[in-house]
């Protein structure tokens, strides 16, 4: 599962490792983004097949749903299954994206405990994720358009499980063009990618409960904690 992610990298690094045009956008760095609010995705445009960031919601909102309340409970869709699924299949034949993230966070059971320690997921190597997306186009009745997406998910690799048995499936750069490719429209071409990472790709980190609050922002939601004290890490 994916509930929550960050994205506090500046336009011009992510427009250098999506290749995209740096004057493009303007981002302001979020370190709690959460299900149902305004987050970026990168796809390639139908037309130009140039790749492009834009703004939508996240949680999909299929094209044939009645009312876009359906959205918060498609925040992530099982990549096993996503083909052949009513809500998923259309935009995995024809609507796939990148949503890019400086990481992502996930809670793991305490033994004894009804409370959960929160980690921040992050690439060993600095670089920023690519989360395998789907995106979709909704328009109401009365006219109102919505553009939506999701974030695909597979089983754990080693460096998850201890924490949950789903993770987003994460793409990396010589993958980008095949997964985003408007044209490739076999979605057995792209069934390769929908797999865990190798464990090393990853890293983790302890931070503070006070991510679990979604109106909390900031960069105290990505601080590393002491797990014996509680306390920020200076």
């Amino acid at each position: 599962m994916c509930g929550r992610f960050a994205l506090n990298s500046t336009p011009r690094r992510i427009a250098a490792h999506f290749n995209l045009a740096a004057n493009q956008f303007e981002l302001f760095p979020r370190y709690n983004i959460a299900p149902t609010q305004p987050v970026v995705i990168i796809r390639q445009n139908e037309h130009s097949l140039k790749r492009e960031l834009t703004h939508v919601v996240w949680g999909l909102i299929p094209s044939w749903a009645k009312d876009i309340s359906i959205g918060s409970r498609m925040i992530n869709a099982r990549s096993e299954s996503a083909q052949v699924k009513p809500g998923y299949r259309g935009a995995m034949k024809y609507r796939r994206c990148i949503v890019p993230a400086d990481g992502f966070f996930e809670w793991q059971k305490k033994e004894g405990s009804r409370t959960k320690q929160p980690y921040f997921i992050h690439r060993a190597d600095g670089d920023l994720v690519a989360l395998a997306g789907l995106w979709e186009h909704w328009q109401g009745p009365g006219g109102e358009e919505i553009e939506s997406c999701t974030i695909l998910t597979c089983g754990p690799n080693e460096m998850m499980k201890p924490l949950h048995d789903r993770m987003p499936v994460i793409l990396e750069p010589r993958d980008f063009e095949r997964w985003m490719d408007t044209t490739l429209q076999d979605v057995d071409a792209v069934t390769d990618l929908m797999k865990p990472c190798d464990g090393k790709v990853l890293a983790t980190y302890p931070v503070s409960t006070y991510v679990g609050n979604a109106r909390n922002e900031g960069e105290k939601c990505i601080e590393r904690v002491d797990l014996e004290t509680g306390e920020l890490f200076s």
